[in-house]
């Protein structure tokens, strides 16, 4: 009923204005109703608008909360009245809409601190840039007949990646894709063209859009155990290999997991598919590094990650660890595999071997711009100091008798799920199961950490005050690292 009203409106604001011709039949257009939006109550019928949809965790069943319904809270997209042009209402409204917004924008930043981003950086330099419209679309480097866009920062940023990584320019090919799902698919999708009847294998920590690239691409799909710390079990792996032997595979390997920051073993990974009689061209490893790849270049005990071992493809993201206000990544495979996937493309007078057609040109430039700054010895100043502020914050929450996980190789720091949702929606915090997680970025600085930490120690005392306990999370986080009643 709601979507036929106003259609019915849109029909007479036409008519008002006189668009459309006076042969055209509405009678033709058959509207799509709008699905009814869902009100917003208090009390109990708020409640009921955070949806619950019951999820498997440990061989029991739990309730997963998801957010609120956007619809409630959308803004109208309204058409301007007839005489707006000499009164400037229209404008004046909306510049009211967008500084209530950026108002918003700040106050929510400041409570940001489950999710990896990093919120510190000024890119008012490139706002000469933002009138344009940049599209790379086609290959990174092969120009197509658009001539807006940035390939030229593109290929820069993608041969200082490739330098990280260690693989020689003409050895190489690689985009800045639009996020970091984009790289995985991508990565998967090339080791699938390598090896179509291949076995894909990941270890159950890993990022969903891995198991998604398995459904779109229809692969066989094996989800491997993990050790406590979120690491890959390759005891559990040699045994999933063992009973598909006659068959390719395909690793998904992760340089961070989600939800526990772990980084899967390479060397041991490689290490069992020879014991498990895969030779070098009965495999391919995509490495996703989407936070951490950018990361263990500059930790000195970390274990490389590079192209001088039997790897396919790495990726990363653009938005996380470097800063760039927008979803982006970056992909690097080997030359060699990318010729199965490409295909020339005469509209574009350029190659097609990505995701995406149309590619975001403004990204390179943010990307290039911030890699120019900092440079290697800006981002191992940076990752030392997530790593300090980390085990801060781990120390501050088992000092308060928090229990609390850091994996030694990470700036995510796991502990007990707080027990307000209302809490875990303030601090913006990534949840799954009985924990939740901060991601210490270089825009988290310690004074943030103690006002959070102020405010769950605060909150706890409210929670727990009836007697009731904290959760034990001997099964998530290890018994060294659970301090609940039972093992302290």
């Amino acid at each position: 009923m709601v979507g036929a009203q106003e259609s019915d409106q849109s029909f007479a604001m036409a008519e008002k204005f006189d668009i459309l011709s006076e042969g055209f039949d509405p009678t033709t257009v058959v509207p799509e109703p709008l699905p009814l939006p869902v009100t917003n109550g208090s009390g109990a019928d708020h409640e009921e608008n955070l949806k619950k949809t019951k999820v498997i965790n440990g061989g029991g069943e739990r309730e997963m909360v998801l957010g609120r319904n956007v619809h409630t809270t959308s803004l109208a997209v309204t058409e301007p009245e007839s005489n707006d042009e000499f009164t400037g209402d229209k404008e004046a409204y909306m510049a009211s809409v967008l500084a209530r917004y950026r108002k918003t924008l700040v106050e929510r930043t400041k409570y940001h601190l489950g999710y990896p981003y990093n919120l510190d950086f000024d890119y008012g330099a490139l706002g000469q840039l933002q009138h344009f419209s940049i599209n790379n679309l086609g290959d990174p480097f092969i120009e197509s007949n658009y001539g807006v866009h940035s390939r030229p920062f593109e290929v820069g940023v993608l041969d200082w990646f490739a330098r990280l990584w260690e693989i020689e320019r003409d050895d190489y090919w690689g985009y800045i894709t639009n996020c970091g799902t984009e790289g995985n698919l991508h990565g998967i999708l090339v080791g699938r063209e390598v090896f179509p009847d291949g076995v894909l294998y990941a270890s159950s920590e890993s990022h969903y859009s891995v198991f998604k690239a398995a459904r779109m691409y229809r692969m066989e799909c094996e989800k491997v155990d993990t050790l406590i710390s979120g690491e890959i079990d390759c005891d559990n792996f040699r045994r999933k290999l063992l009973a598909n032997k006659d068959k390719p595979a395909i690793l998904n390997v992760n340089i961070g997991t989600t939800v526990k920051g772990a980084v899967d073993d390479l060397d041991l990974v490689i290490k069992t598919l020879e014991e498990c009689g895969f030779s070098h061209d009965k495999f391919y490893i995509h490495c996703d590094g989407a936070l951490f790849g950018l990361m263990m270049p500059f930790v000195k005990r970390a274990p490389k990650v590079t192209f001088n071992k039997s790897i396919g493809s790495v990726s990363v993201s653009g938005h996380k660890f470097v800063g760039c206000p927008m979803p982006c990544g970056v992909q690097i495979t080997r030359m060699k595999h990318i010729k199965v996937l490409s295909n020339n493309v005469e509209y574009l007078a350029s190659r097609d071997a990505t995701i995406m057609g149309s590619r975001n040109g403004h990204a390179p430039l943010f990307l290039w711009y911030t890699l120019n700054r900092k440079g290697y010895k800006g981002f191992q100043k940076e990752v030392k100091k997530c790593l300090r502020n980390a085990h801060y914050l781990k120390d501050r929450l088992r000092e308060a008798g928090i229990s609390a996980m850091l994996n030694e190789l990470s700036s995510t720091v796991v502990f007990e799920r707080p027990k307000e949702e209302e809490f875990v929606r303030r601090w913006q915090l990534a949840c799954q199961g009985d924990i939740a997680h901060v991601v210490v970025m270089p825009s988290v600085t310690v004074e943030k950490l103690d006002h959070f930490l102020k405010d769950l120690v605060e909150h706890r005392l409210v929670w727990y005050e009836d007697g009731s306990q904290p959760p034990c999370l001997v099964k998530d986080v290890g018994i060294n690292n659970c301090i609940c009643p039972a093992h302290k």
